[in-house]
């Protein structure tokens, strides 16, 4: 489970709306259709993929595998993607459109208002739902970055292979000339929190030390009673790098077996002498 995928986050809430207030919600949606300035703060922002709000009635809901629900209100789900941290992006839609999230959230039952922020962040954190999965098909490019690269290839497109090599060196220097901005290099984008890096770091550290490089089996004994220790990235790395390659042989599961056995029976003793000095 997890909200980001390469330099996206995918956002999902999901807020009650009593039945007899969800007109009035259909309304402003409607309004906002007809006049898209309502949504003009939004428009320059280039972290943003996409926003859409969504009404579901309280008998819309899928009853496929279990008992059909009695639900006492309506729902508005709200999905988006966007680039960076989830506090940016609440941040860029407050300042952005702040009378439009009022506008869209007004029936929402105990919406805050978006202005002061910290009660509007309490109530999408309390209503949002963790992403259970989400694909990128392009992880390591954000939104504008997509846009330059589409904008790139129809300029490279538009160069015909016909011509002499003075004629293509001469489109050449054009296209390069008037797509310098489209000529980043897309990767992952900066790490939100040091600790969760640091953590990934340590899983990978102990996933190669207990089951090898490649994954095909337990690696010997001795590996797995002297797995990593926890401290900084670099002993991390180290620890990586010197993982031994695993052997999938029967004995030494069996090996691992006993060893696995052995310490949690050590820890139980431990536990009870813990309980007897007490």
């Amino acid at each position: 489970m997890s909200n980001v995928a390469g330099k996206a986050y995918g956002m999902n809430v999901v807020t009650p709306v009593r039945p007899r207030w969800t007109w009035l919600n259909r309304f402003i949606f409607m309004v906002a259709r007809v006049f898209p300035g309502t949504l003009s703060g939004l428009l320059g922002l280039s972290l943003i993929h996409f926003a859409r709000w969504v009404i579901i009635r309280r008998d819309q809901w899928p009853q496929r595998g279990q008992p059909k629900q009695v639900l006492a209100n309506d729902t508005m789900l709200f999905c988006s993607n966007f680039n960076g941290t989830w506090d940016q992006y609440i941040d860029a839609f407050a300042d952005g459109i702040p009378n439009g999230l009022d506008l869209f959230w007004y029936c929402s039952t105990k919406y805050p208002n978006s202005i002061p922020i910290t009660p509007f962040k309490s109530y999408i954190r309390a209503n949002q739902i963790d992403t259970g999965y989400y694909y990128n098909a392009t992880p390591g490019s954000g939104q504008r970055d997509i846009k330059l690269a589409l904008q790139l290839a129809a300029a490279l497109r538009a160069v015909g292979p016909d011509g002499d090599d003075g004629t293509l060196a001469a489109a050449f220097d054009r296209v390069l000339a008037e797509n310098q901005g489209c000529l980043g290099t897309p990767g992952y984008g900066p790490v939100a929190s040091r600790d969760t890096a640091i953590a990934d770091l340590h899983r990978c550290a102990m996933v190669r030390a207990r089951w090898g490089r490649d994954g095909s089996g337990p690696p010997p004994v001795e590996v797995v009673q002297s797995a990593p220790a926890p401290g900084g990235g670099g002993a991390v790395l180290e620890s990586i790098q010197a993982a031994p390659r695993a052997d999938a042989s029967a004995s030494q599961a069996g090996e691992v077996r006993a060893t696995v056995e052995a310490l949690i029976k050590g820890r139980t003793r431990r536990s009870a002498a813990r309980r007897q000095d007490r």
